[in-house]
């Protein structure tokens, strides 16, 4: 039992009146041609009838065309006919579920019958141009929508996860019923998911999980959210969920009592105060009862707030007034009251949400909400088609919707940002994100994700503004721009004109503005590193072929080798050396053959570059397959000669090397890591860092130091603290020549009085 609900109605809304005769003639005709194997009396395995289909739209509109979503229905009928689903049933049960999801929404006809149609481009004969013609521009295009997305194909699932998304998010902007489609088809599939095979079963879920519910959430699809979260949960969680749907069962009884008690209560005291409306309890969802769970750290028979009940009454002032009778009834829970009505969610959800002690000393949660509100709770954007009467002739894009803003901040970023994870985990952010309000010093009211810091304010009010932020003021008060913001904040940002972001902000920030913000400056920044980088690499080494790399990119010579090393530009292809992809003895070789054919160097014996040309920027590294490239040595692990080594491919500022075992190397990109090894050169000194424990005893800085000098090493800098079990830890930066020296020198510390461990030191900084 995943939710239970009681009504009491004091004024229900009339239902639409019955489909034509003809359409429950022809849907009985098309049942009995169909394949006997469908036997499931599951509702999702069944052929839905045009009829209910059309009954279930003429509920929420009675002036639905009922004729277009018959003739869609019977077309995609006779276009699926003989295809079979992987239960073997008939495959028109599914396009006629998701049309059913569909009108359940309240959305209108042409929704409806592109629901019915949606896979007959991709699975039938049928092409767009004859849907066009057959049902018009509306129906086409939402099909073609949905078409588009299903049939790109790509390289790896992450990547066709993130484009589909993506193609679905600007499809959004142009009529939102493709993503509706999607999330109906989503949610039959989700249905009858037991026929898939069990990995099948864990990605779909996941996936579902992830992008779907969440979306249906934004788009103020709640009942579908919960759906969908639901049906993911049974089978990403079997036995968790079976866990609580049977507590569920087993205390059931209890519980609706429970409801029935003070749906009465309630009624009562309303009644008493003239107030008309509805009101309904139910018992939450599974899914939402696992979250109380984990966030409350409590076993089942410990969980408070399980249940839940609605107001729905007819005027904003009544909202108020149930409100006031409710909380002089019952006890009302500190700081578990939220007003939705003034300050609405980002779908534009609007209610009065607080909890209270009930009657048997339960937690119970109650919303209270206006018709109106509750339609667009009930229906998100469908709630469009209820109070506009001017949708028959045209698409409903993101731009008509305030409450669907968001929409169009995701594609403004989208267009900046190629890379299909990158895109996912900025989306993911706009998915999942639960809202604080922060007000500006004007008393203004900012949205911000849960969790924001000033700088994800800083980059709302103005990119320009989070570019040049270099402290806030919350409440008055200086904070560090790492404070976590909390709803009723008044936030001040002081700015400076030569500040801008660096690399640590983006573990900073939450929103997905300015991540993205801050990711396109970087980019930028080491792009410019890289041009120069490769640009100075190219020259270093034209000059040693006796090549003039200036000459050729004036007299547009290096413009001849753009296209064979798939660059855009002659700094693109500067660029390709500072990343490192390609070694300017390559690049150099080519612009050779084209200066001087009969004087090419051969590719495959390069001319090997002097120590004393190369220890000022390898610092006695080799790397494999690059003759001359920037070297610079991980701050982090302070790698010497002698260790074990890795290489990274920054980007713009050459080969960072590594610790092999450095930890930091889980972090990075492995497709740019890259074998080096340490060349013979003469000795010179190396930094690197010796971390010592020891009990805090006078002289013990004096000793320590004392044989550090004995083993002719300069400290470079030390840090000293105590903690207050009496010991001291030290942290000293040393010159050393090898790993034979630097571990000679811890033996020689550890060897000390009161010494308890000399390690090597890591640290966080890269």
């Amino acid at each position: 039992m995943a939710e239970s609900e009681h009504v009491h109605d004091t004024g229900q809304k009339q239902n639409g009146s019955a489909s034509s005769a003809d359409t429950a003639e022809k849907s009985s005709a098309l049942i009995a041609g169909q394949s006997s194997s469908a036997k499931n009396d599951d509702a999702a395995n069944h052929i839905v009838l045009a009829e209910e289909i059309v009954q279930a739209a003429l509920r929420f509109n009675p002036q639905v065309d009922t004729k277009l979503i018959e003739k869609a229905y019977d077309f995609a009928s006779v276009a699926h006919a003989g295809q079979l689903r992987m239960s073997g049933e008939p495959y028109f049960i599914h396009p006629a579920a998701v049309a059913k999801n569909i009108a359940e929404m309240g959305f209108d006809e042409h929704t409806i019958a592109a629901g019915l149609l949606h896979d007959t481009v991709e699975d039938t004969n049928a092409s767009i141009e004859e849907l066009d013609e057959e049902f018009g521009e509306q129906v086409a295009d939402i099909v073609d929508g949905v078409t588009k997305i299903n049939m790109m194909t790509f390289d790896t699932k992450e990547e066709a996860q993130a484009e589909n998304i993506r193609k679905m998010i600007l499809a959004m902007s142009h009529d939102i019923r493709v993503p509706i489609v999607k999330l109906a088809d989503r949610t039959h599939n989700m249905r009858t998911l037991q026929f898939q095979k069990p990995h099948k079963k864990i990605s779909i879920s996941q996936e579902t999980m992830d992008i779907y519910a969440p979306l249906a959430n934004r788009l103020g699809l709640h009942k579908i959210k919960q759906e969908l979260e639901d049906l993911s949960f049974r089978y990403l969680q079997p036995d968790k969920y079976a866990h609580i749907a049977n507590w569920l069962e087993t205390n059931q009884v209890v519980e609706r009592q429970i409801i029935s008690k003070v749906i009465s209560k309630i009624e009562e005291i309303m009644a008493e105060h003239g107030i008309a409306g509805r009101v309904f309890g139910r018992i939450k969802q599974v899914y939402s009862i696992y979250l109380k769970m984990q966030a409350q750290g409590s076993a089942l028979d410990e969980m408070h707030d399980i249940i839940a009940f609605r107001v729905i009454v007819k005027e904003l002032r009544d909202c108020y007034a149930v409100l006031g009778l409710v909380h002089a009834l019952w006890r009302p829970v500190a700081g578990r009251f939220k007003d939705y009505i003034s300050l609405p969610k980002a779908n534009g959800y609007q209610s009065l949400h607080s909890t209270v002690i009930g009657p048997e000393g339960e937690r119970i949660e109650i919303q209270i909400r206006t018709e109106e509100m509750n339609d667009f709770a009930e229906h998100g954007v469908a709630s469009h088609w209820l109070y506009k009467e001017n949708n028959k002739n045209h698409a409903i894009k993101a731009g008509d919707m305030p409450q669907l803003q968001w929409i169009r901040d995701i594609l403004e970023r989208q267009r900046d940002e190629a890379d299909s994870r990158e895109f996912m985990s900025t989306l993911r952010l706009d998915l999942f994100s639960n809202e604080i309000y922060v007000f500006t010093p004007k008393g203004l009211v900012k949205q911000l994700p849960d969790g924001a810091s000033p700088l994800d304010f800083a980059f709302l009010i103005h990119t320009d503004v989070g570019f040049h932020c270099v402290g806030a003021k919350v409440n008055g008060r200086l904070v560090p721009l790492s404070t976590k913001l909390k709803s009723g904040d008044t936030v001040e940002i002081i700015t400076d004109k030569n500040r801008y972001p660096s690399r640590d902000w983006l573990k900073l920030v939450k929103t997905s503005k300015a991540r993205s913000k801050i990711q396109n400056y970087l980019r930028t920044e080491e792009r410019e590193k890289a041009i120069a980088l490769g640009r100075d690499m190219l020259e270093k080494e034209g000059r040693k072929m006796g090549i003039n790399v200036i000459r050729a990119v004036k007299d547009g010579t290096l413009s001849d080798l753009i296209s064979e090393f798939s660059a855009s530009s002659v700094d693109d292809l500067f660029a390709s050396v500072g990343y490192a992809k390609f070694t300017p003895k390559k690049i150099l070789t080519k612009l050779q053959a084209l200066i001087d054919p009969k004087n090419i160097e051969p590719q495959d014996t390069p001319t090997k570059p002097s120590t004393a040309d190369n220890k000022d920027h390898t610092g006695g590294i080799v790397v494999k397959g690059i003759d001359d490239t920037l070297v610079h040595f991980a701050k982090c692990c302070k790698p010497v000669p002698g260790d074990q080594v890795v290489g990274f491919i920054s980007r713009g500022r050459g080969v960072i090397v590594h610790l092999s075992n450095c930890p930091h190397l889980l972090d990075l990109e492995p497709e740019r890591l890259i074998s080096v090894t340490w060349q013979n050169e003469e000795p010179r000194p190396f930094p690197a860092t010796i971390k010592v424990s020891a009990k805090n005893e006078k002289g013990l800085l004096a000793s320590i130091s004392a044989e550090i000098a004995n083993s002719d090493v300069n400290i470079e800098s030390l840090i000293l603290t105590s903690t207050i079990d009496g010991k001291a830890e030290v942290d000293f930066t040393v010159e050393v020549t090898d790993a034979v020296h630097l571990y000679q020198l811890m033996d020689k510390i550890r060897k000390l009085p009161n010494i308890l461990e000399a390690v090597r030191g890591m640290s966080d900084y890269v």
